[in-house]
Protein backbone atom coordinates (compact mmCIF):
# COMPACT_ATOMS: atom_id res chain seq x y z
CA UNK A 1 0.00 0.00 0.00
CA UNK A 2 1.42 3.55 -0.76
CA UNK A 3 2.59 5.20 1.98
CA UNK A 4 4.04 9.10 1.14
CA UNK A 5 2.08 9.36 -2.40
CA UNK A 6 -0.73 11.31 -3.03
CA UNK A 7 -3.85 9.94 -4.52
CA UNK A 8 -3.74 10.26 -8.22
CA UNK A 9 -6.05 12.79 -9.81
CA UNK A 10 -5.52 11.73 -13.64
CA UNK A 11 -5.66 9.14 -16.25
CA UNK A 12 -2.48 8.09 -16.62
CA UNK A 13 -0.65 8.47 -12.94
CA UNK A 14 -4.32 6.04 -12.33
CA UNK A 15 -2.84 3.80 -15.19
CA UNK A 16 1.12 4.08 -14.08
CA UNK A 17 0.25 3.35 -10.38
CA UNK A 18 -2.10 0.40 -10.57
CA UNK A 19 -0.20 -1.30 -13.04
CA UNK A 20 2.75 -1.85 -10.64
CA UNK A 21 0.24 -3.02 -7.99
CA UNK A 22 1.05 -6.95 -7.17
CA UNK A 23 -2.42 -8.30 -6.17
CA UNK A 24 -2.67 -10.90 -3.67
CA UNK A 25 -3.65 -14.11 -3.49
CA UNK A 26 -5.02 -16.58 -0.58
CA UNK A 27 -2.19 -19.32 0.86
CA UNK A 28 -4.65 -22.00 0.58
CA UNK A 29 -5.02 -21.34 -3.27
CA UNK A 30 -1.36 -20.31 -3.57
CA UNK A 31 -0.54 -24.33 -2.42
CA UNK A 32 -3.74 -25.92 -4.87
CA UNK A 33 -2.57 -24.30 -7.85
CA UNK A 34 1.56 -25.13 -6.89
CA UNK A 35 0.54 -28.45 -6.91
CA UNK A 36 -1.98 -28.78 -9.66
CA UNK A 37 1.01 -27.22 -12.02
CA UNK A 38 3.98 -29.78 -10.87
CA UNK A 39 1.12 -32.99 -11.65
CA UNK A 40 2.09 -34.01 -15.08
CA UNK A 41 -1.35 -35.98 -14.70
CA UNK A 42 -3.32 -32.84 -15.65
CA UNK A 43 -4.42 -31.16 -18.59
CA UNK A 44 -4.27 -27.46 -19.56
CA UNK A 45 -8.15 -27.50 -18.93
CA UNK A 46 -8.14 -29.02 -15.11
CA UNK A 47 -5.09 -26.66 -14.57
CA UNK A 48 -7.33 -23.75 -15.70
CA UNK A 49 -9.94 -24.53 -13.93
CA UNK A 50 -8.20 -24.95 -10.60
CA UNK A 51 -6.30 -21.37 -11.10
CA UNK A 52 -10.25 -19.56 -11.37
CA UNK A 53 -10.95 -20.27 -7.78
CA UNK A 54 -8.37 -17.91 -7.28
CA UNK A 55 -9.02 -15.32 -9.75
CA UNK A 56 -6.16 -13.10 -8.88
CA UNK A 57 -4.09 -16.02 -10.46
CA UNK A 58 -5.97 -16.36 -13.59
CA UNK A 59 -5.32 -12.45 -14.12
CA UNK A 60 -1.30 -12.81 -13.44
CA UNK A 61 -0.97 -15.66 -16.44
CA UNK A 62 -3.19 -13.74 -18.94
CA UNK A 63 -1.33 -10.96 -18.48
CA UNK A 64 1.60 -12.22 -18.45
CA UNK A 65 0.67 -14.51 -21.36
CA UNK A 66 -0.19 -11.40 -23.65
CA UNK A 67 2.65 -9.32 -21.94
CA UNK A 68 5.02 -11.58 -24.02
CA UNK A 69 3.19 -12.29 -27.24
CA UNK A 70 4.45 -9.95 -30.49
CA UNK A 71 2.03 -6.76 -30.60
CA UNK A 72 1.01 -8.04 -34.12
CA UNK A 73 -0.78 -11.25 -32.14
CA UNK A 74 -3.99 -11.40 -30.78
CA UNK A 75 -4.41 -11.38 -27.44
CA UNK A 76 -5.13 -14.62 -25.74
CA UNK A 77 -8.75 -14.88 -25.17
CA UNK A 78 -9.04 -17.78 -22.33
CA UNK A 79 -6.26 -19.51 -19.67
CA UNK A 80 -5.79 -22.60 -21.46
CA UNK A 81 -4.89 -20.47 -24.88
CA UNK A 82 -2.51 -18.33 -22.40
CA UNK A 83 -1.18 -21.19 -20.50
CA UNK A 84 -0.49 -23.41 -23.95
CA UNK A 85 1.75 -19.97 -24.86
CA UNK A 86 3.58 -19.14 -21.35
CA UNK A 87 4.44 -23.22 -20.31
CA UNK A 88 3.83 -24.90 -17.44
CA UNK A 89 7.26 -23.85 -16.06
CA UNK A 90 7.07 -20.19 -16.09
CA UNK A 91 3.38 -20.70 -14.84
CA UNK A 92 5.23 -22.04 -11.54
CA UNK A 93 7.81 -19.42 -11.76
CA UNK A 94 4.92 -16.27 -11.84
CA UNK A 95 3.08 -18.11 -9.29
CA UNK A 96 5.75 -18.30 -7.11
CA UNK A 97 6.71 -14.49 -7.35
CA UNK A 98 3.04 -13.60 -6.35
CA UNK A 99 2.60 -12.73 -2.95
CA UNK A 100 0.92 -14.95 -0.46
CA UNK A 101 -0.82 -13.84 2.29
CA UNK A 102 -3.62 -15.10 4.83
CA UNK A 103 -7.28 -15.24 2.76
CA UNK A 104 -8.52 -13.18 5.84
CA UNK A 105 -5.34 -10.62 5.42
CA UNK A 106 -6.47 -9.96 1.79
CA UNK A 107 -8.48 -6.69 1.46
CA UNK A 108 -12.62 -7.36 1.89
CA UNK A 109 -13.32 -4.84 -0.84
CA UNK A 110 -10.96 -7.20 -3.06
CA UNK A 111 -12.31 -10.47 -2.42
CA UNK A 112 -15.61 -9.45 -2.90
CA UNK A 113 -15.33 -8.28 -6.26
CA UNK A 114 -13.60 -11.11 -7.26
CA UNK A 115 -16.36 -12.89 -5.93
CA UNK A 116 -18.70 -11.04 -8.00
CA UNK A 117 -16.70 -11.71 -10.48
CA UNK A 118 -16.87 -15.82 -9.96
CA UNK A 119 -21.00 -14.73 -10.07
CA UNK A 120 -21.12 -13.14 -13.58
CA UNK A 121 -19.15 -16.29 -14.75
CA UNK A 122 -21.52 -18.36 -13.77
CA UNK A 123 -24.26 -16.54 -15.26
CA UNK A 124 -22.28 -15.95 -18.74
CA UNK A 125 -22.23 -20.04 -18.32
CA UNK A 126 -25.97 -20.62 -17.71
CA UNK A 127 -27.74 -18.29 -19.73
CA UNK A 128 -24.78 -17.49 -23.01
CA UNK A 129 -22.27 -20.95 -23.11
CA UNK A 130 -25.04 -23.36 -23.81
CA UNK A 131 -26.51 -21.17 -26.99
CA UNK A 132 -22.63 -20.25 -28.04
CA UNK A 133 -21.16 -23.59 -27.49
CA UNK A 134 -18.01 -22.74 -29.40
CA UNK A 135 -17.47 -19.41 -27.75
CA UNK A 136 -17.41 -21.23 -24.31
CA UNK A 137 -13.88 -20.45 -23.07
CA UNK A 138 -14.25 -16.74 -24.38
CA UNK A 139 -17.48 -16.15 -22.51
CA UNK A 140 -16.44 -17.65 -18.98
CA UNK A 141 -12.82 -15.83 -18.97
CA UNK A 142 -14.38 -12.44 -20.20
CA UNK A 143 -17.07 -12.71 -17.76
CA UNK A 144 -14.58 -13.58 -14.41
CA UNK A 145 -12.70 -11.15 -15.42
CA UNK A 146 -14.06 -8.10 -16.89
CA UNK A 147 -13.82 -6.57 -13.82
CA UNK A 148 -10.10 -7.26 -12.90
CA UNK A 149 -8.99 -3.55 -13.62
CA UNK A 150 -10.85 -2.61 -10.42
CA UNK A 151 -8.72 -5.27 -8.63
CA UNK A 152 -5.50 -3.01 -7.89
CA UNK A 153 -7.62 0.33 -7.23
CA UNK A 154 -9.58 -1.79 -4.20
CA UNK A 155 -6.73 -3.92 -3.11
CA UNK A 156 -4.57 -0.30 -2.70
CA UNK A 157 -7.47 1.84 -1.66
CA UNK A 158 -10.40 -0.86 0.16
CA UNK A 159 -12.39 1.94 1.14
CA UNK A 160 -13.51 3.36 -2.16
CA UNK A 161 -15.63 0.35 -2.69
CA UNK A 162 -17.39 0.76 -0.11
CA UNK A 163 -17.73 4.47 0.31
CA UNK A 164 -18.88 4.86 -3.77
CA UNK A 165 -21.59 1.37 -2.90
CA UNK A 166 -22.92 3.82 0.10
CA UNK A 167 -22.97 7.00 -1.95
CA UNK A 168 -24.27 5.49 -5.72
CA UNK A 169 -26.26 2.92 -4.41
CA UNK A 170 -27.44 3.88 -1.26
CA UNK A 171 -28.12 6.92 -1.45
CA UNK A 172 -28.54 7.85 -5.29
CA UNK A 173 -25.55 10.09 -5.92
CA UNK A 174 -24.45 10.50 -10.08
CA UNK A 175 -21.86 7.69 -10.25
CA UNK A 176 -19.55 9.56 -12.88
CA UNK A 177 -19.97 12.76 -10.11
CA UNK A 178 -18.78 10.36 -6.77
CA UNK A 179 -15.70 8.96 -8.85
CA UNK A 180 -14.71 12.33 -10.31
CA UNK A 181 -14.38 13.43 -6.84
CA UNK A 182 -12.96 10.66 -5.27
CA UNK A 183 -10.22 9.20 -7.82
CA UNK A 184 -10.41 12.31 -10.47
CA UNK A 185 -11.56 10.31 -13.43
CA UNK A 186 -14.43 8.55 -14.77
CA UNK A 187 -14.39 4.50 -13.89
CA UNK A 188 -15.22 3.25 -17.11
CA UNK A 189 -12.29 4.99 -18.58
CA UNK A 190 -10.05 3.61 -16.25
CA UNK A 191 -10.59 0.41 -16.43
CA UNK A 192 -10.84 0.73 -20.57
CA UNK A 193 -7.34 1.95 -20.42
CA UNK A 194 -6.28 -0.72 -17.97
CA UNK A 195 -7.91 -3.17 -20.19
CA UNK A 196 -6.03 -2.15 -23.17
CA UNK A 197 -2.44 -1.67 -21.53
CA UNK A 198 -3.00 -5.13 -20.24
CA UNK A 199 -4.09 -6.14 -23.40
CA UNK A 200 -7.04 -8.02 -22.05
CA UNK A 201 -9.53 -9.78 -24.30
CA UNK A 202 -11.10 -7.97 -26.83
CA UNK A 203 -14.66 -8.95 -25.86
CA UNK A 204 -13.11 -6.61 -22.22
CA UNK A 205 -12.18 -4.04 -23.93
CA UNK A 206 -15.64 -3.89 -25.97
CA UNK A 207 -17.25 -3.85 -22.81
CA UNK A 208 -15.53 -0.51 -21.54
CA UNK A 209 -15.95 1.22 -24.93
CA UNK A 210 -19.13 0.40 -25.30
CA UNK A 211 -19.51 2.21 -21.48
CA UNK A 212 -16.65 5.03 -22.44
CA UNK A 213 -17.32 6.00 -26.51
CA UNK A 214 -20.73 4.64 -27.32
CA UNK A 215 -23.00 4.66 -24.72
CA UNK A 216 -25.78 6.00 -27.30
CA UNK A 217 -26.01 2.77 -28.12
CA UNK A 218 -26.33 1.34 -25.03
CA UNK A 219 -29.01 3.66 -23.94
CA UNK A 220 -30.82 3.08 -27.54
CA UNK A 221 -31.27 -0.79 -26.74
CA UNK A 222 -31.78 -0.39 -23.09
CA UNK A 223 -34.91 2.01 -24.46
CA UNK A 224 -35.96 -0.88 -26.79
CA UNK A 225 -35.80 -3.68 -23.83
CA UNK A 226 -38.36 -1.74 -21.77
CA UNK A 227 -41.23 -2.86 -23.78
CA UNK A 228 -40.34 -6.05 -22.98
CA UNK A 229 -43.98 -7.43 -22.97
CA UNK A 230 -44.46 -6.83 -26.54
CA UNK A 231 -41.76 -9.20 -27.99
CA UNK A 232 -42.89 -8.21 -31.71
CA UNK A 233 -42.91 -4.21 -31.17
CA UNK A 234 -39.61 -4.87 -29.68
CA UNK A 235 -38.55 -6.67 -33.39
CA UNK A 236 -39.88 -4.15 -35.27
CA UNK A 237 -37.56 -1.36 -33.65
CA UNK A 238 -34.63 -3.63 -34.35
CA UNK A 239 -35.41 -3.54 -37.99
CA UNK A 240 -35.60 -0.04 -38.23
CA UNK A 241 -31.82 0.48 -37.16
CA UNK A 242 -29.55 -2.32 -38.25
CA UNK A 243 -26.71 -1.05 -36.33
CA UNK A 244 -28.23 -1.25 -33.39
CA UNK A 245 -29.42 -5.00 -34.82
CA UNK A 246 -26.24 -5.94 -35.52
CA UNK A 247 -24.60 -4.59 -32.17
CA UNK A 248 -26.92 -6.83 -30.30
CA UNK A 249 -26.27 -10.02 -31.82
CA UNK A 250 -22.50 -9.91 -31.13
CA UNK A 251 -21.19 -12.75 -28.71
CA UNK A 252 -19.00 -10.36 -26.92
CA UNK A 253 -22.09 -8.22 -25.47
CA UNK A 254 -22.77 -11.75 -23.01
CA UNK A 255 -19.49 -10.54 -20.71
CA UNK A 256 -20.80 -7.08 -20.15
CA UNK A 257 -24.62 -8.41 -19.61
CA UNK A 258 -23.16 -10.81 -17.49
CA UNK A 259 -21.13 -8.69 -14.76
CA UNK A 260 -24.06 -6.22 -15.44
CA UNK A 261 -26.46 -8.62 -13.61
CA UNK A 262 -24.02 -9.81 -11.03
CA UNK A 263 -23.16 -6.52 -9.83
CA UNK A 264 -26.50 -5.05 -9.79
CA UNK A 265 -28.18 -7.91 -7.83
CA UNK A 266 -25.22 -7.30 -5.62
CA UNK A 267 -27.22 -4.52 -3.88
CA UNK A 268 -31.04 -5.34 -4.61
CA UNK A 269 -32.75 -7.97 -6.52
CA UNK A 270 -35.53 -5.66 -6.89
CA UNK A 271 -33.92 -2.14 -8.17
CA UNK A 272 -34.63 -0.51 -11.22
CA UNK A 273 -30.48 -0.85 -11.71
CA UNK A 274 -31.37 -4.46 -12.06
CA UNK A 275 -34.33 -4.64 -14.02
CA UNK A 276 -32.84 -3.12 -16.67
CA UNK A 277 -30.05 -5.36 -16.90
CA UNK A 278 -32.62 -8.27 -16.66
CA UNK A 279 -34.71 -6.32 -19.81
CA UNK A 280 -31.68 -5.85 -21.78
CA UNK A 281 -30.31 -9.29 -21.11
CA UNK A 282 -34.18 -10.76 -22.19
CA UNK A 283 -34.03 -8.88 -25.19
CA UNK A 284 -30.78 -10.51 -26.61
CA UNK A 285 -32.05 -13.66 -25.67
CA UNK A 286 -34.86 -13.22 -27.09
CA UNK A 287 -36.79 -14.24 -23.90
CA UNK A 288 -39.64 -12.91 -22.09
CA UNK A 289 -38.77 -11.18 -18.82
CA UNK A 290 -40.46 -13.97 -16.11
CA UNK A 291 -38.20 -17.04 -17.91
CA UNK A 292 -35.22 -14.86 -17.94
CA UNK A 293 -35.51 -13.93 -14.21
CA UNK A 294 -35.81 -17.70 -13.28
CA UNK A 295 -33.06 -18.66 -15.28
CA UNK A 296 -30.85 -15.69 -13.44
CA UNK A 297 -32.29 -16.84 -10.13
CA UNK A 298 -31.15 -20.43 -10.55
CA UNK A 299 -27.78 -19.52 -11.63
CA UNK A 300 -27.14 -16.91 -8.72
CA UNK A 301 -28.00 -20.23 -6.54
CA UNK A 302 -25.62 -22.40 -8.40
CA UNK A 303 -23.04 -19.32 -7.96
CA UNK A 304 -23.76 -19.15 -4.07
CA UNK A 305 -23.45 -23.07 -3.66
CA UNK A 306 -19.63 -23.27 -5.99
CA UNK A 307 -18.92 -20.30 -3.84
CA UNK A 308 -19.84 -20.06 -0.32
CA UNK A 309 -16.85 -18.18 0.94
CA UNK A 310 -16.83 -16.77 4.68
CA UNK A 311 -17.44 -12.68 5.67
CA UNK A 312 -18.44 -12.45 1.63
CA UNK A 313 -22.21 -11.48 0.05
CA UNK A 314 -23.60 -13.23 -2.57
CA UNK A 315 -26.95 -11.65 -3.77
CA UNK A 316 -28.42 -15.24 -4.02
CA UNK A 317 -28.80 -14.68 -0.07
CA UNK A 318 -31.33 -12.13 -0.73
CA UNK A 319 -33.71 -14.64 -2.94
CA UNK A 320 -35.27 -15.35 0.48
CA UNK A 321 -36.04 -11.61 1.97
CA UNK A 322 -39.44 -9.81 1.12
CA UNK A 323 -38.75 -8.90 -2.56
CA UNK A 324 -38.05 -5.04 -1.90
CA UNK A 325 -35.46 -5.77 0.92
CA UNK A 326 -32.15 -4.19 0.47
CA UNK A 327 -28.75 -5.99 1.19
CA UNK A 328 -27.32 -3.51 3.76
CA UNK A 329 -29.42 -1.23 5.60
CA UNK A 330 -25.76 1.11 6.42
CA UNK A 331 -26.41 1.80 2.68
CA UNK A 332 -29.11 4.03 3.27
CA UNK A 333 -28.36 7.81 5.02
CA UNK A 334 -27.84 6.52 8.93
CA UNK A 335 -30.41 7.86 11.22
CA UNK A 336 -29.15 11.11 13.72
CA UNK A 337 -27.89 9.08 16.81
CA UNK A 338 -30.21 9.72 19.39
CA UNK A 339 -29.65 11.47 22.53
CA UNK A 340 -27.82 8.94 25.25
CA UNK A 341 -30.71 7.40 27.51
CA UNK A 342 -30.79 7.93 31.09
CA UNK A 343 -29.74 4.13 31.76
CA UNK A 344 -27.04 4.41 28.98
CA UNK A 345 -26.10 7.65 30.97
CA UNK A 346 -25.53 6.42 34.27
CA UNK A 347 -23.96 3.27 33.45
CA UNK A 348 -21.27 5.44 31.31
CA UNK A 349 -21.02 7.57 34.59
CA UNK A 350 -20.51 4.01 36.53
CA UNK A 351 -17.77 3.02 34.38
CA UNK A 352 -15.83 6.77 34.33
CA UNK A 353 -16.40 6.75 37.82
CA UNK A 354 -14.46 3.28 38.37
CA UNK A 355 -12.01 4.79 35.75
CA UNK A 356 -11.08 7.60 38.22
CA UNK A 357 -10.89 5.77 41.40
CA UNK A 358 -7.66 6.16 43.15
CA UNK A 359 -5.44 3.76 44.11
CA UNK A 360 -6.34 1.69 41.23
CA UNK A 361 -9.36 -1.00 41.47
CA UNK A 362 -7.61 -3.06 38.74
CA UNK A 363 -5.14 -5.79 39.31
CA UNK A 364 -4.08 -6.34 35.86
CA UNK A 365 -3.83 -4.27 32.02
CA UNK A 366 -6.71 -6.72 31.23
CA UNK A 367 -9.55 -5.58 33.61
CA UNK A 368 -8.55 -2.03 33.06
CA UNK A 369 -8.84 -2.21 29.06
CA UNK A 370 -12.39 -4.46 29.56
CA UNK A 371 -13.40 -1.13 31.90
CA UNK A 372 -12.08 1.42 29.29
CA UNK A 373 -14.06 -0.76 26.72
CA UNK A 374 -17.56 -0.75 28.29
CA UNK A 375 -17.01 3.14 29.17
CA UNK A 376 -16.67 3.61 25.08
CA UNK A 377 -19.35 1.24 24.50
CA UNK A 378 -22.01 3.31 27.36
CA UNK A 379 -20.53 6.03 25.68
CA UNK A 380 -22.74 5.70 21.95
CA UNK A 381 -19.97 4.17 20.06
CA UNK A 382 -21.15 0.77 18.44
CA UNK A 383 -17.81 -0.25 17.59
CA UNK A 384 -15.15 -0.21 19.83
CA UNK A 385 -11.06 -1.64 19.38
CA UNK A 386 -8.72 -1.04 22.08
CA UNK A 387 -5.41 -2.34 20.68
CA UNK A 388 -2.02 -2.19 23.01
CA UNK A 389 1.24 -0.85 22.00
CA UNK A 390 4.38 -3.28 23.04
CA UNK A 391 7.84 -1.50 24.75
CA UNK A 392 9.55 -0.94 21.23
CA UNK A 393 6.54 0.49 19.32
CA UNK A 394 6.99 -2.50 16.68
CA UNK A 395 3.60 -4.03 17.18
CA UNK A 396 0.06 -3.38 18.24
CA UNK A 397 -2.17 -6.49 19.58
CA UNK A 398 -6.11 -5.92 19.63
CA UNK A 399 -6.89 -6.18 23.77
CA UNK A 400 -10.72 -5.47 23.44
CA UNK A 401 -13.21 -5.30 21.12
CA UNK A 402 -17.17 -4.49 20.67
CA UNK A 403 -19.19 -4.45 17.94
CA UNK A 404 -16.69 -6.15 16.04
CA UNK A 405 -16.23 -10.21 14.59
CA UNK A 406 -14.83 -12.30 17.00
CA UNK A 407 -11.49 -12.39 14.75
CA UNK A 408 -10.77 -8.91 15.68
CA UNK A 409 -9.42 -10.30 18.87
CA UNK A 410 -6.57 -11.40 17.18
CA UNK A 411 -5.74 -8.37 15.62
CA UNK A 412 -1.95 -7.59 15.30
CA UNK A 413 -0.84 -4.51 13.58
CA UNK A 414 2.92 -3.75 12.53
CA UNK A 415 3.11 0.34 12.53
CA UNK A 416 6.36 0.17 10.58
CA UNK A 417 3.66 -0.58 7.45
CA UNK A 418 1.19 2.39 7.96
CA UNK A 419 2.66 6.51 8.17
CA UNK A 420 -1.14 6.93 10.26
CA UNK A 421 0.01 4.63 12.85
CA UNK A 422 3.57 5.15 13.25
CA UNK A 423 2.72 9.31 13.72
CA UNK A 424 -0.24 8.43 16.12
CA UNK A 425 2.67 6.50 18.07
CA UNK A 426 5.21 8.69 17.91
CA UNK A 427 2.64 10.92 20.27
CA UNK A 428 -0.54 11.11 21.89
CA UNK A 429 -3.11 12.77 19.53
CA UNK A 430 -6.53 11.97 17.58
CA UNK A 431 -7.68 11.30 13.73
CA UNK A 432 -10.60 11.82 12.93
CA UNK A 433 -11.56 10.13 9.35
CA UNK A 434 -15.10 11.49 7.22
CA UNK A 435 -15.66 11.68 3.59
CA UNK A 436 -13.36 14.92 3.39
CA UNK A 437 -10.29 12.96 3.84
CA UNK A 438 -11.80 9.56 3.71
CA UNK A 439 -10.20 8.30 0.30
CA UNK A 440 -6.72 9.98 1.21
CA UNK A 441 -6.37 9.00 4.50
CA UNK A 442 -7.86 5.11 4.36
CA UNK A 443 -4.87 4.40 2.13
CA UNK A 444 -2.52 5.12 5.25
CA UNK A 445 -3.99 2.46 7.18
CA UNK A 446 -3.69 -1.38 7.49
CA UNK A 447 -6.07 -2.89 5.23
CA UNK A 448 -6.87 -5.47 8.05
CA UNK A 449 -7.87 -2.45 10.11
CA UNK A 450 -10.27 -1.09 7.55
CA UNK A 451 -11.90 -4.60 6.96
CA UNK A 452 -13.35 -4.30 10.46
CA UNK A 453 -14.80 -0.57 10.44
CA UNK A 454 -16.41 0.00 7.42
CA UNK A 455 -18.43 3.40 6.34
CA UNK A 456 -16.94 7.05 5.88
CA UNK A 457 -16.36 7.62 9.57
CA UNK A 458 -14.07 6.93 12.30
CA UNK A 459 -11.69 8.04 15.10
CA UNK A 460 -8.34 7.03 16.05
CA UNK A 461 -6.90 7.84 19.62
CA UNK A 462 -3.43 7.31 21.39
CA UNK A 463 -3.16 7.08 24.40
CA UNK A 464 -0.33 8.03 26.46
CA UNK A 465 1.33 6.53 30.21
CA UNK A 466 4.42 8.63 31.34
CA UNK A 467 4.95 10.45 28.48
CA UNK A 468 4.96 7.35 26.32
CA UNK A 469 2.14 5.90 24.04
CA UNK A 470 0.64 2.60 25.34
CA UNK A 471 -2.63 2.47 23.73
CA UNK A 472 -4.85 2.81 20.68
CA UNK A 473 -8.49 2.94 20.74
CA UNK A 474 -10.61 2.85 17.12
CA UNK A 475 -14.23 3.55 17.61
CA UNK A 476 -17.45 4.65 15.57
CA UNK A 477 -20.77 4.68 15.42
CA UNK A 478 -21.66 1.76 12.73
CA UNK A 479 -19.79 3.64 10.09
CA UNK A 480 -22.48 6.56 10.53
CA UNK A 481 -21.61 10.18 11.42
CA UNK A 482 -20.69 10.93 14.55
CA UNK A 483 -22.15 13.56 16.00
CA UNK A 484 -20.63 16.55 17.93
CA UNK A 485 -22.32 15.23 21.25
CA UNK A 486 -20.67 11.94 20.91
CA UNK A 487 -17.43 13.48 20.05
CA UNK A 488 -17.83 15.19 23.30
CA UNK A 489 -18.33 12.92 25.12
CA UNK A 490 -15.89 9.97 23.66
CA UNK A 491 -13.61 13.02 24.69
CA UNK A 492 -14.36 12.87 27.98
CA UNK A 493 -14.39 9.18 28.28
CA UNK A 494 -10.84 9.05 27.19
CA UNK A 495 -9.88 11.22 29.56
CA UNK A 496 -10.83 8.73 32.44
CA UNK A 497 -9.21 6.27 30.70
CA UNK A 498 -5.68 8.60 30.54
CA UNK A 499 -6.47 8.51 34.16
CA UNK A 500 -6.57 5.25 34.98
CA UNK A 501 -3.72 4.48 32.86
CA UNK A 502 -1.76 7.02 35.36
CA UNK A 503 -2.98 5.72 37.95
CA UNK A 504 -2.53 2.29 37.67
CA UNK A 505 0.98 2.74 36.29
CA UNK A 506 1.41 4.38 39.99
CA UNK A 507 0.42 1.02 42.02
CA UNK A 508 2.31 -0.18 44.82
CA UNK A 509 4.78 3.43 44.71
Amino acid sequence: MPTDKTIPRSLDTWLKQLDEVRLPIATHHHETVRRTLLDSRKSLREIADQMQESPAIALAVLREANRSTSSFSEPAESLEMALNRLGLKRAETLLSQMPVQEESQIPLPLRQLQLIGLHAAQQASGLFAGRLARLWQEIHWGSLLFLAPLWPLVATYPQFFETWERRVLGRGEPACKVERELLGVALPALCLALARHWRLPEWIVQGYRLLVEDRRLLVKALHIARDNEHPLHQQQQLDEDTALRRWLTQPGNSILLANGLALSSHHNWACEHHLRWQRLTGLYLHVALPELQQLVHQQAAQSARQHDLPGLWHPAEALIWPWDACRLKDLQPPAPPAPMANARLDQWKQHCAKLLTQPTPFANVLQLTDSACQALTASGMQRVLVLLVDRNHSRLQAQQVAGLPTAAAQLRLDPAQSQVLRRLLAEPGQLRLSPTNMAQVSALLPGSLKALFSGEHLVLRSLASNGRVVMLLVVDQGGGEIGATPLQVFGKTVQCIERALATFARRGT
